[in-house]
Formats: C-alpha cells, sequence, structure tokens
C-alpha cells in the first residue's frame, strides 16, 4: 500500500503515518488472520460520532486488503442509504417533524440496504449505493460504484451502526434542547428507537467483526461535524446546495446527541476493538477484546 498517496489523497498530516502503522496496519492484519476459514464476504462494522475519522479508516483498511492480500472489498456508509428528501417530508407530515432532518434511524431505505447485502453476500455484481449530503438526496444511480467481483470483505461504517435500542425508561427525559421544545410528547425518539430495535439490529447482526472510533464526549461533535461541512463546502462549487452553517450544525446534530451519548455507554462491550480517542482525535487506549 502507498501510505504516501493515500494522505495526499485525504489530505491527512504526516503524523496520520505513525498512527496507521502502529494502531490500523496491526488491526488490518489481524482481520486477515481471522479469514481463514470464514464465510465469504466477512462484514466489519465501523462505528463513530462524526467527525471520529471513521470514513478514513475505511478507506484505509480497504485499500491495505486490496493492496496487501489482493482482497476484494466493498465499502459503504449508512449514510449511503438515507431516504430522499421528498420521502423524509412525508415522514415529517405523517409521523414526526424532526424525521424531515437525515441521521436518525428510519431515515434510511433498509428495503435497500437489506437487498444490497444480501446481493453481497450471493454474488456480489451490483452498484453501491452513494448519497449526496450536497443537495440532500442519493446520487445519480449513474456515479454509484460498481463491483463486478464477490467481495471478500464488506465494511459498514456509521455513527450509529451496532447501537443497541434504550429502554424505555430512557426515552421519558429530553436530552436537550431539541428533544425539549420540538419532542415534548416523545413521539421522534420513541420512533426513532422502534425503528432501531425493529430494523436495524437485524442488519447489525450480519456482521462479523466490530470496531467503533470512541470520542471523548458529544461536546466534540460540533467541533468535528463543523469542519466536516467546512471541508464539505470547500469541495463543492454547485450554488443552492445543502451546505450547512455554523449554527445550523449546532441544532442538526442535537437530532444525534441521544444515540451519540447512549452508544459511549452500551457499545464498547459490544465491539471486537474499541479505539478511545481525544479532543484532537488521537488514539489514547485500545480495547481489545
Amino acid at each position: 500500500m502507498d501510505l504516501h498517496r493515500f494522505l495526499l489523497h485525504h489530505q491527512l498530516p504526516d503524523g496520520y503515518r505513525e498512527v496507521a502503522q502502529k494502531w490500523f496496519v496491526p488491526l488490518a492484519e489481524s482481520i486477515v488472520l481471522q479469514l481463514n476459514g470464514a464465510a465469504r464476504p466477512f462484514f466489519i462494522g465501523i462505528n463513530g460520532c462524526q467527525g471520529s475519522g471513521k470514513s478514513t479508516l475505511t478507506d484505509f483498511l480497504s485499500e491495505y486488503f486490496a493492496a496487501t492480500y489482493s482482497l476484494h472489498v466493498a465499502s459503504m456508509s449508512l449514510d449511503d442509504f438515507y431516504l430522499r428528501q421528498n420521502e423524509r417530508v412525508t415522514l415529517a407530515n405523517t409521523i414526526h417533524p424532526l424525521l424531515k432532518t437525515r441521521g436518525v434511524p428510519g431515515t434510511h431505505d433498509i428495503a435497500l440496504m437489506n437487498e444490497v447485502f444480501t446481493q453481497l453476500s450471493i454474488n456480489g455484481e451490483l452498484a453501491l449505493p452513494r448519497f449526496n449530503k450536497a443537495t440532500d438526496n442519493p446520487a445519480a444511480k449513474e456515479a454509484w460504484p460498481v463491483i463486478n467481483t464477490p467481495p471478500d470483505i464488506v465494511i459498514v461504517e456509521g455513527w450509529c451502526w451496532g447501537v443497541p435500542p434504550q429502554t424505555e425508561q430512557d426515552l421519558e427525559k429530553p436530552i436537550n434542547a431539541l428533544e425539549e421544545t420540538e419532542d415534548r410528547d416523545g413521539i421522534w425518539r420513541r420512533f426513532v428507537n422502534a425503528q432501531l430495535t425493529q430494523y436495524y439490529q437485524p442488519l447489525f447482526e450480519k456482521v462479523d467483526y466490530y470496531i467503533m472510533l470512541k470520542g471523548p464526549s458529544f461536546e466534540h461533535v460540533y467541533k468535528w461535524r463543523c469542519e466536516q461541512e467546512h471541508k464539505l463546502a470547500a469541495k463543492t462549487s454547485t450554488k443552492n446546495t445543502a451546505i450547512m452553517t455554523d449554527k445550523q450544525i449546532a441544532r442538526f446534530v442535537q437530532h444525534y446527541q441521544r444515540l451519540t451519548e447512549h452508544s459511549f455507554e452500551a457499545l464498547p462491550p459490544l465491539c471486537n476493538l474499541v479505539f478511545e480517542l481525544d479532543a484532537d482525535r488521537k488514539i489514547t487506549n485500545v480495547i481489545n477484546k
């Protein structure tokens, strides 16, 4: 794997080289050892709050497996399966206004996700969905990457990927100003939890190996999310896009707070490997099951 090229392509500091060699190369090697005798494809799940680096880790592992072992890898994000904007508007009008905003369980195309997972397990010949966050709608299908070879490994990353549902008691009290003012009766958060329970858990169970990039607290999500949006804005020249301002982000991330904080507590015991991060996203501790 050409690590120098990888750093340039992802606009990463040279310090990432040391992180990759110290933590991510050994991780990849340990996963390769588990492939012997394992059913194909081998599903890897990566969880991490917004801005934690899960997309970069996904790309690193994908390139490492392909370059070092000539393995066929299919990678995707939970974000790739967001419903269309007009479909979320329908949810907002029929169930709860907060469902207009993409992100929480219930705003993804679960039928499509099940179809993709099934095809990957059968023959692996399909186009992988992609979502355009700048337009807040799925990317045109002709822009979806096509794989023609059955994958050896499938990597799925997502901010709530693998998170178990909450209890009814957990749902009673609003967790932030958004829930306090816009979900006083708890209809939105209970709908989200029901979706997580009924439709997402069966997908999570398909994963063979779970990795978590555990942020220090939810307070850092806003900062990291702003950084993401600024990068997206810099790459997008189209006018009238859905790029958010910092003020809009401050409200937006509150949609994610409940399950993000829940994941900090509930998910680590369910993962095979947990990288604990500090405020600068540096790995400070590793929990290996």
